[in-house]
């Protein structure tokens, strides 16, 4: 395709379920410009088209309205029967969900500076009567400097789904991505700026955590969740995190609207708070997410695990320094967590004689979350050098992703009949 309109193609940015974004060149303003254009089949198709073109027709109309920053330009639209396209401002960066990755995750620093930005764009939006109903991080963009650099600006696009205040426009319901829908959007319930606020946290959980706080196999079992369940505190998966971004994200999601932020400004407020109080800096203590990743690479429990998975255990363990002397165990607990040893060396004792030395790479404490946190503990462990110990709750481990729970529970296997072929060798020096 050469041409669309006047606007002259150059290439493919990307495709979708019912449209082709591509980046070409408007030679009469001479400026790059994105086209979305949509898939003729789907504006032909006689149950979709007219859903489609209608959401055309909805984010066309907001051309030269939403006027801020931090929201994508709308330049041009053609809306036919036959041909369906927006022209609008060219983003080059790709999108936020790079960064929802639990591979990539930004700084808190950053994620919540890109959090601030979309509460004011969302705000200005929100002042024109406006409700995007469609927050993802899909579609929010990133200027180039940012996807390189971290140090450039967010655009929200897409707009294509929106509530405008006083339209004559028949609003269309079922519209948005359920994993990221508040409450009282998937009961289908009139709508207005906290359904927009309510899918910005579930972004910012994204963000901070690298999951989603709700996922099911099925719409049924996501809208169920979204209604009744509470999602994991992200502290929880993510031990760094500071209390007070876990109290902003639990606000921001909360199911009923007297419990959710009432304004944009006071959910704006709460960020630039906890960055004026310097609440988002890490423990002292804490170590760099390189030198975890690097750490946990390096352990053989670990070989089998992808990066990605590596990650994953980055975010919801947690890492502490202990000095000699220091009981990380205690003999006749009750446990609901297993460790490994980083760094250092500990020793397992039973009334005072020891069992058992560990050193780095050991793993200990698993058979009482193997058993569902009520086993009690069968003797100390405590340390007989500086240390550095990752600890696992077994909560925790039940939330992980599926492969990563499978690779834990696979390296337990080995763990377990290495220290089996072990105790067999022993007694058979006797």
């Amino acid at each position: 395709m050469e041409k669309i309109g006047k606007y002259d193609v150059i290439r493919e940015l990307g495709r979708g379920a019912t449209s082709t974004v591509f980046l070409a060149h408007d030679s009469f303003a001479d400026r790059d410009v994105a086209v979305k254009l949509a898939f003729p089949e789907v504006l032909k198709d006689p149950e979709r088209g007219k859903l489609y073109s209608h959401l055309f027709l909805n984010e066309a109309s907001l051309a030269g309205k939403l006027n801020q920053p931090h929201i994508v330009q709308i330049y041009d639209a053609v809306v036919e029967e036959n041909l369906a396209y927006i022209v609008m401002e060219y983003v080059p960066g790709g999108t936020l969900e790079d960064f929802c990755d639990p591979a990539k995750l930004l700084p808190v620093e950053r994620a919540v500076e890109i959090i601030f930005k979309c509460t004011r764009a969302l705000d200005s939006a929100f002042r024109l009567g406006i409700t995007h109903r469609d927050i993802k991080p899909a579609n929010i963009l990133l200027a180039e400097s940012d996807a390189r650099g971290f140090s450039g600006d967010i655009k929200i696009s897409d707009f294509g789904a929106a509530l405008t205040a006083g339209t004559d426009r028949t609003q269309v319901s079922g519209i948005g991505s359920p994993a990221y829908m508040s409450p009282q959007q998937v009961k289908e319930q009139p709508l207005d700026h906290r359904t927009d606020i309510y899918s910005l946290g579930v972004v910012m959980y994204q963000m901070l955590t690298g999951q989603l706080p709700f996922q099911a196999s099925t719409n049924y079992n996501m809208v169920y969740q979204i209604i009744h369940l509470a999602p994991t505190p992200p502290g929880q998966l993510r031990h760094d995190l500071p209390p007070a971004l876990e109290a902003i994200v639990q606000k921001a999601m909360a199911k009923d609207l007297d419990d959710r932020y009432a304004t944009w400004e006071e959910f704006a407020h709460d960020l630039a708070q906890a960055v004026r109080n310097k609440q988002l800096q890490a423990r002292q203590d804490e170590f760099a997410d390189t030198e975890k990743f690097d750490t946990l690479r390096a352990l053989p429990f670990f070989a089998g695990f992808s990066d990605v998975e590596i990650w994953e255990v980055l975010r919801f363990s947690r890492w502490d320094k202990v000095t000699p002397g220091d009981v990380i165990m205690r003999d006749g607990e009750k446990g609901d967590f297993f460790c490994f040893l980083a760094e250092g060396e500990l020793k397992v004792t039973k009334g005072g004689k020891i069992l058992n030395l560990l050193t780095a790479g050991d793993c200990f404490g698993e058979m009482a979350v193997i058993a569902g946190g009520h086993k009690t503990r069968g003797a100390d462990v405590v340390a007989l050098t500086q240390a550095k110990i990752v600890t696992v709750k077994g909560e925790a481990l039940h939330k992980a992703s599926e492969t990563c729970r499978m690779h834990f529970y696979q390296s337990f296997l080995e763990v377990l009949a290495s220290r089996l072929a072990l105790a067999n060798a022993r007694l058979a020096a006797f």
